[in-house]
Order: structure tokens, then sequence, then C-alpha cells
């Protein structure tokens, strides 16, 4: 997002804090009301344009916002997105975008209530790993002609009962409404809102063998001083890289595996 909708979507975040601050707000119940909204907007083009149209006062739109959804939301919600409309936005799609993010935002935070931040962050990383790892799941949960009932279904089979009841609400919208992401893209998105929800990166850390906690910790330390803030790992052992590791903290790598010098090496031969 540039612009408008970046500082909308900004207040919007400050707004859900402010909200979910009160003990006695639901942020899991808010996170899956903002869903079906953004389901909704998503669906209707021209509802998302009444309610981003710059020729209408942001009351106006707010008002209006209210009124179509008292009655069917908590409170809450409806504070919430008639916050959002009074915003100015650079796109209609912008909305839907931001709805979005606040819905999987109020996950976060519901999960961090609950003290289960770290499960949910876990959880994430590792479906993602599965999906990776497997064509003919990704190519199930991916599948256009297949209905989202079904996709649903299959994400409950997956996951029900194994993961937090979040992860399952995440991982089933993202499958249902990809709206033009990878499944990758979209859960990679969902642990980087976890991770800045206690301002800390995530780093994919690639080694031969399981490290021990102290390498953990070390590792974990040089990262966090190279960035300037926290690191959280997520670790992924895969015997092909011989020896050393790899980390990846967003489009950044740092290969110090075996394997990527023997390939290194190997180019230079061939060259």
């Amino acid at each position: 997002m540039i612009g408008a909708s970046r500082e909308a979507l900004a207040a919007g975040r400050e707004n859900l804090d402010s909200l979910t601050d009160n003990t006695s707000v639901d942020a899991a119940k808010l996170a899956e009301e903002l869903s079906a909204i953004t389901a909704l907007l998503d669906r209707e083009v021209s509802l998302r344009r009444v309610l981003t149209d710059p020729s209408r006062s942001g009351q106006d739109k707010a008002q209006f916002a209210a009124s179509l959804l008292s009655g069917q939301v908590a409170g809450e919600t409806v504070d919430l997105v008639s916050g959002l409309v009074r915003s100015r936005w650079s796109g209609a799609r912008d909305l839907v975008d931001a709805t979005e993010q606040l819905a999987a935002y109020a996950e976060v935070i519901a999960a961090e209530k609950a003290g289960k931040l770290d499960d949910l962050e876990d959880e994430l990383f590792r479906f993602g790993r599965v999906v990776s790892g497997s064509h003919e799941l990704r190519a199930a949960l991916t599948e256009p002609k297949a209905t989202t009932a079904a996709k649903a279904s299959l994400v409950g089979s997956l996951l029900g009962g194994k993961a937090l009841p979040g992860t399952v609400r995440l991982v089933t919208s993202l499958v249902t409404n990809p709206r033009g992401r990878s499944l990758e893209q979209g859960l990679e998105s969902y642990a980087k809102l976890a991770a800045d929800r206690r301002d800390r990166v995530v780093a994919l850390v690639t080694t031969a063998v399981p490290l021990s906690d102290g390498q953990k910790q070390r590792l974990s330390g040089a990262l966090a001083k190279l960035y300037g803030r926290k690191v959280l790992l997520n670790i992924d052992v895969d015997h092909r890289v011989v020896g050393g590791v790899r980390v990846q903290i967003g489009d950044e790598i740092i290969d110090g595996t075996v394997s990527s010098r023997l390939d290194g090496a190997r180019q230079a031969l061939e060259g």
C-alpha cells in the first residue's frame, strides 16, 4: 500500500490495538467478523467503491457502514470498520486488503492474550513446510475448481484438534479466499504479523542437523545484534545441505552451508 492507504491501515491497527487492550473484547470473535467482512467486500465491488468514494464525507461513509453492519456483528467490529471507511484510500481494493490484514492481526492478538503466540507462529511455519514438501497437498488446497467448502473441510481434517483454532481459521481463510496470493506468501505474511507484534524478525534457518539450545541462543543473539531487533528462529533440518547453516530473513540470505560452497566450486569449474 502507498500514500493514503498506508496511513489508513496504520490508523486501523492503532484502533484495533486500543479496542483489544480492553480485556472484555473478544479478539478471536473480532477476527472472525473482520474475515467475514473481508469476504463481503471482496465480492461486492459496488459496496467497496461506495465505502472508499472520495467525493463522500468520511462521516457519511461511516454512518452507511454502521447502518449496514449494526446487528450483524459486534459493536467493536462496527466501530473498527466505521473508522476504516472514514479514512481516505488510494484505491478501493486497498480497503479489502486492510480489512483482511486487521482480521489476521486480531487472530495474532487473540493468541497473544491466550499465551499461545509462539504456538501460532510455529504452527503456521510447520504447516507451510508441510505444504512445500507435498505437491499433492498443495495442489488439493489450491485447486481452482474445488469448492470453498471442500477446501475448508480438508484444512479441518489436517489441522482440526491438532492446531490452535486461530491457526485453523487463518489457514482456512487463506485457502478459501487467497485473493491472488500463493499459499506460501499468505502463510509468510501471517507469520510476519505475529513477529511484528513482539517487534522481532523471523529467520528461516536451514541446517543439516538439529541445533542445540546453546547454538540457537548464540545464533539468535548474533542475528539480533546484526538486525537490531529480536530474532525468532524457525529451524528446518535438511540433510541435503551437508553441513553449516543457511539463514534467510525476508529477501536476504546468509548461506554458509557446505552444499552452497560445493555448488559454487562446481559452477567455477564448469565456467
